[in-house]
């Protein structure tokens, strides 16, 4: 048998391996042929062949643009490329090195992900590779196809390595989504070259695992999801059904399916048929202890009041249908994509429809509170930042646009008396340069924001609108996090109360935690300077990341989820730019 014989059945077994014949080995694995083997082979394919050929940079970019799904891979495949002195990527030795049939496995498995197979099939990979096989005696035929199919490759993993490392929706192209959050930068050339073993990364390219183990453990409840739903997902219960625990119900046998009988759980029992004829309520029908326990564990991961009770709320959120609860978790493992490749190892995170802040000190969480967010109308935006100061006993500014709304008729009709029942003052200026203006001097009927040139703010007490503490990382927004005097409203389930900023239940222990490396700032301290009903700035020793999030769904370690409610629509919003 000739050389090139030779060399072509191997390059033969190789792509058939490729498209679903046997194994293609992985890198770093023991194949059965010999590392000095398979240099022979290499050197015999390069004297038989050729030199490996090399790419142009305007072939690159006319290739990439002719295929729809690829211009925007564009930039960074042509550094990839130039990077290399415009050499091939994925063929070693006119060989297609094993890392094809990796990126081919990946993108068969993308539902796995959240993500569609067919957006990453644009070109005819076995086709392709037959041809090449077949071109083996012409050399013209054969260079055109190798960089053609080079370039595919690149095109592809960088598609598919946007959509998994990025996002496969852009968040700035959501209109009624202002997600502010820093960005993922990966720089996908180099992604690449470390998946093809050129380079090395502290993050794990060559294998595509996920940045954040949050993503991972959403990626299980998926698959846990997907499985029930194949088995027949859960029954429906009656609407308008009212349970509570003890009494009878034939919607019970539903129930214990929807939750016993959910994931691998205890199967439903099936009411005795002699029982139901003589008008016993069979053990089937009554709403047990265990059966109780299981739908307080459920209200818990809802976000609801854990009182065993079925109806309204609770009842609503049992019949949400397993495929948008699907669609929910996967929607919301693409916004782990949208955040930086790490977080900081200490931060803040509050996640807005799980209405809680998340204290994270040396990558674990050190404890976590209650929050109140804006409501609909004002809704708390999403956004990072970095926390610099603790105010205490802070004043609070009057928006103008509670002026002109709430307090014009009685300002105009009584300024002075209408501010001290308030204890509020006018000021003109800011900080230690305010001044106190007499309020009968402003014109409160003809006023506008425009031409308002002073500020109304209530001062420090314990009827201020932000209690005794805020939390400020100077931001666009305006946004901060405060206490507040209204304590009551943390016992709702759900909190989106406020005018968009944050109200935390806790803001003694926040400002004391954030104050602990801060000599001379013990709570006593912080409690003394409260007491004085004097603005008191305090700067952080090092400013603090501060994270504004809106996740949906997220699970536990074992892939256990936990849903919310989508209280701005951001999910329905992206819904149709992700599923469409």
């Amino acid at each position: 048998m000739s050389l090139f014989l030779r060399f072509s059945s191997l390059l033969w077994v190789l792509l058939a391996a490729l498209v679903g014949g046997t194994t293609l080995q992985a890198c770093g694995s023991d194949g059965s042929q010999s590392a000095e083997g398979s240099s022979a082979a290499g050197a015999a394919a390069v004297r038989e062949l050729g030199p490996q050929p090399l790419i142009d940079s305007t072939y690159v970019i006319n290739t990439l643009r002719a295929q729809p799904q690829f211009k925007a891979q564009l930039l960074p495949a042509r550094r990839f490329y130039r990077d290399r002195q415009f050499r091939l990527g994925w063929f070693k030795d006119h060989q297609p090195v094993p890392q094809v049939k990796s990126l081919q496995d990946i993108i068969a498995k993308a539902a796995d992900e959240g993500l569609n197979p067919k957006d990453y099939q644009v070109k005819d990979f076995k086709a392709l590779f037959n041809q090449l096989d077949q071109a083996r005696s012409d050399s013209l035929k054969r260079t055109a196809l190798e960089r053609e199919i080079d370039v595919a490759l690149t095109g592809t993993y960088m598609k598919w390595a946007s959509d998994y490392y990025r996002g496969a929706a852009n968040p700035r192209d959501l209109k009624s989504t202002t997600w502010q959050v820093k960005p993922n930068k990966i720089k996908l050339n180099k992604a690449l070259m470390t998946f093809l073993g050129e380079r090395k990364s502290r993050y794990n390219y060559y294998e595509f695992a996920p940045l954040h183990p949050e993503y991972d453990q959403l990626k299980k409840a998926l698959a846990t999801y997907r499985a029930q739903e194949r088995a027949g997902g859960w029954p429906a219960l009656p609407a308008g059904l009212k349970l509570k625990p003890g009494q009878s119900s034939p919607a019970v046998a539903a129930l214990r399916k929807r939750l016993l009988n959910s994931a691998g759980g205890e199967a439903a029992s099936t009411p005795p048929a002699d029982s139901a004829r003589i008008g016993a309520a069979p053990a089937a029908y009554t709403y047990d202890p265990e059966l109780v326990a299981a739908v307080k564990l459920f209200q818990q991961d809802a976000g609801l009041k854990p009182d065993g009770v079925i109806a309204g709320e609770t009842l609503r959120q049992l019949n949400v249908p397993i495929g948008a609860r699907i669609d929910q978790l996967i929607l919301n493992m693409e916004r782990w994509r949208w955040l930086p490749k790490r977080f900081e190892p200490n931060y803040l995170l509050v996640n807005i429809p799980e209405y809680t802040l998340h204290v994270v000190e040396n990558d674990k969480e050190a404890f976590s509170m209650p929050v109140i967010v804006g409501k609909v109308l004002h809704e708390t935006p999403i956004f990072s930042d970095k926390m610099e100061y603790v105010v205490l006993a802070p004043y609070w500014n009057v928006p103008f646009s509670i002026i002109e709304n709430e307090m014009r008729p009685k300002l105009v009709a009584d300024p002075v008396g209408t501010l001290d029942r308030l204890n509020m003052e006018v000021v003109k200026g800011s900080g230690r340069k305010a001044k106190v203006i007499d309020p009968t001097t402003v014109d409160w009927a003809n006023v506008t924001q425009t031409t308002f040139k002073y500020t109304l703010r209530r001062r420090p007490g314990p009827d201020n609108d932000l209690g005794d503490v805020k939390f400020i990382f100077p931001n666009s927004n305006d946004i901060y996090l405060h206490d507040t005097p209204h304590d009551a409203l943390f016992s709702q389930s759900a909190r989106s109360f406020s005018h968009g900023c944050v109200r935390v239940k806790e803001p003694i222990k926040l400002a004391t935690y954030l104050l602990r490396d801060k000599p001379g700032w013990d709570q006593a301290t912080i409690l003394d300077s409260i007491a004085t009903h004097r603005e008191k700035y305090v700067t952080l020793k090092e400013k603090l990341p501060v994270y504004l999030v809106y996740f949906t769904a997220w699970a536990d370690a074992d892939g256990h989820p936990h849903f919310r409610d989508d209280i701005y629509g951001h999910d329905k919003t992206l819904a149709k730019e992700f599923f469409d």
